[in-house]
């Protein structure tokens, strides 16, 4: 399975902006990348009386939608799964997973820290790396929430193994 990185941060803090800059950064050096998201919220991709919730009210365990240009896979799940069962998902076809949210997860973490979003998340295990508009006194290591290249870097040197 692929490497699982997870950015967290507060609600605002900019999370899904760094991982789009991360995404193009490795992209860039030739990596695969793959991204998981996780919402509090009840999704809903499966209407009542489409053929795939019909596949899954007949019993069907999961179903895949797929079309020229998309694949969705929808597995109804009765408690929330766990990041690396997410991630086995995608099979070994990527160099990196990036995951936005799952605090509690046990995956390295990378947190996106704005001054205007209150104190840094306490407790964080497993954290890696903090992306800041303000110096922090800590002894994890700090980049600026712009050093792209940097925390590139860093996930390319730590986690993304040689090809």
């Amino acid at each position: 399975m692929p490497p699982v990185v997870s950015i967290v941060g507060k609600s605002k803090s900019g999370k899904t902006t760094l991982i789009e800059a991360l995404i193009s950064e490795l992209k860039s050096r030739g990596y695969h990348i793959a991204t998981i998201k996780h919402s509090a919220h009840r999704l809903s991709f499966d209407k009542p009386d489409k053929d795939s919730w019909r596949h899954i009210q007949a019993g069907s365990d999961a179903t895949a939608i797929v079309s020229p240009d998309q694949i969705v896979l929808i597995k109804p799940v009765t408690e929330e799964p766990d990041l690396n069962d997410i991630a086995r998902l995608f099979g070994e076809d990527y160099d990196i997973i990036l995951a936005e949210g799952f605090k509690q997860s046990s995956a390295p973490k990378l947190e996106v820290h704005r001054r205007t979003a209150g104190p840094p998340l306490s407790h964080t295990n497993n954290l890696i790396a903090i992306a800041t508009d303000e110096p922090l006194e800590t002894k994890t290591r700090q980049f600026s929430l712009h050093d792209t290249k940097g925390l590139a870097d860093l996930l390319e040197n730590s986690f993304i193994k040689p090809k």
